[in-house]
């Protein structure tokens, strides 16, 4: 097995379940082109017994694949995979059945993997799916000290409802789940280097506020180009890509796609996010159960976070759009008229991307929040991460602070986020505003709590007058350290 870049843990854990000596029941989730494939077939190569995949909800031509067409496809993986020829199960309790019977003849009695691929899109509307996948484990599959059933889903709040969180048949039955996260920087840079494509930290950086660390999408990259011409290739070529990525990942993933857009796009329109009350008035759907579950959902598969904002009680909890590859299409190419295939490497220094850098590179610094906390030497210490705002009015000015890390320890830390192509310098003006800031802050945190700044920047900080403001800066190279 080549070895994974990445996955370490997980590919770790998926070997010891495999080397158990009881019934395995593995789901395995995540964003939809994380990779969750390739670490089955990686990890497990030579080792599986039956695999099977189910079918896209959409097909190219926009049909759905119903039930029937889901069954004839389980079929002819079994006739695939050397089960006698039969007949097209009716249904999926006749489907197991036929698996069952195809796994007892072929038993020597060692261990025997299913793999099960884009499981939730197998169970269609009234199929009865789950009840014939309960039956399949519970009647008969845990009884097997040789079987391990791996199954995987790009819908996680399928998985999440359906498997780990199971209030029926399958409730408490999954021996091991594994949530398998996009690339960090540290991961991305060894994936590079890897196929051999040649970047500095600063553009690595910035791949990843595009694409979000998702390796299927860096795959695509090509060692000849820039970082300019790669993503001019994936997004904005007349054979782009990725170009129609966006809406490929809804439909493929959830039940309501259109309603899923409208929210995520509306999310988009600004950085700190909605309230849920502000969502009903900006969608125009309707305030109840439904939209709870949509919420939910777009949570549970990492889309959108919900968090509450500093100073805020949880009655205000807001929604937020945090998915990289979602914001950057949803800004720069999404419903464009005409689009200038050069447009990246035209535009690479216009306002317009410039100031989409600083606030992609706040959104790297949030899921990079761990490494920032090693670089405070505060790991251990238990905190509650999140931006604040303050509205400005006549007699007093408003304030924005990118990242606060409220400690346990009475110390919050205010961080700046700026991606720069040098080091960062503090003059007056900047001096001025960080004062206002920390005052405002201030006004809001308990008297025992102390403010310490901390600058978060590409390169580091310029020596001077004013550098002193900071009492720490972390940069990119503290981001790149390994998790």
């Amino acid at each position: 097995m080549e070895e994974l870049i990445g996955r370490k843990k997980e590919a770790k854990e998926l070997k010891q379940v495999y080397l158990s000596r009881k019934a395995e029941f593995v789901a395995i989730y995540g964003r939809r082109r994380v990779g969750k494939t390739f670490l089955v077939d990686e990890v497990l190569k030579g080792k599986i017994t039956f695999r099977h995949a189910g079918l896209s909800p959409v097909d190219e031509q926009g049909k759905s694949n119903n039930l029937k067409q889901q069954l004839q496809h389980f079929y002819q993986s079994l006739l695939l995979q050397g089960a006698p020829r039969s007949h097209c199960p009716k249904n999926w309790l006749e489907a197991f059945f036929m698996l069952e019977m195809h796994l007892q003849q072929t038993s020597n009695g060692r261990r025997q993997v299913v793999f099960l691929d884009e499981l939730p899109w197998m169970d269609t509307p009234r199929s009865g799916f789950v009840t014939a996948l309960e039956s399949f484990w519970n009647g008969w599959a845990c009884h097997r000290p040789n079987m391990m059933l791996v199954v995987c889903g790009s819908a996680n709040s399928w998985m999440l409802n359906n498997l780990v969180n199971n209030h029926g048949g399958l409730y408490g039955r999954t021996t091991y789940e594994i949530k398998l996260s996009p690339f960090s920087l540290f991961e991305c840079e060894q994936f590079y280097r890897r196929h051999g494509i040649l970047m500095s930290r600063y553009d690595i950086a910035q791949a990843n506020m595009i694409l979000g660390g998702i390796p299927y999408y860096m795959n695509y990259f090509v060692r000849e180009k820039s970082l300019a011409q790669n993503i001019d290739n994936l997004f904005f070529t007349a054979e782009a890509k990725l170009r129609d990525e966006f809406y490929r990942l809804f439909e493929s993933v959830f039940s309501k796609p259109e309603e899923m857009m409208r929210i995520v796009r509306f999310l988009a329109s600004r950085r700190c996010g909605y309230n849920r009350e502000e969502i009903v008035r900006g969608t125009r759907l309707t305030d109840n159960g439904e939209l709870s579950k949509l919420l939910k959902a777009l949570v549970a598969s990492d889309f959108i976070s919900k968090y509450i904002p500093f100073g805020e009680s949880k009655r205000n909890s807001h929604y937020k759009l945090i998915d990289p590859f979602c914001l950057f299409y949803l800004r720069f190419v999404d419903e464009q008229a005409s689009i200038d295939p050069e447009f990246w490497m035209n535009n690479v220094l216009s306002s317009k991307i410039n100031a989409w850098r600083g606030f992609a590179f706040e959104d790297l610094c949030f899921r990079h929040i761990d490494n920032i906390k090693r670089a405070l030497n505060i790991a251990a210490v238990s905190s509650v991460q999140s931006a604040w705002s303050l509205a400005g009015d006549d007699e007093q000015e408003g304030s924005q602070i990118d990242l606060l890390i409220h400690r346990k320890d009475n110390v919050v830390n205010m961080c700046e986020m700026k991606f720069y192509s040098d080091d960062f310098s503090v003059n007056k003006s900047y001096h001025k505003k960080l004062v206002r800031r920390t005052n405002s802050l201030l006004e809001h945190l308990p008297r025992k709590t102390v403010i310490h700044s901390v600058l978060v920047t590409t390169y580091g900080l310029v020596y001077n007058e004013y550098s002193s403001d900071f009492i720490a800066t972390i940069t990119l190279d503290d981001l790149f350290l390994q998790p």
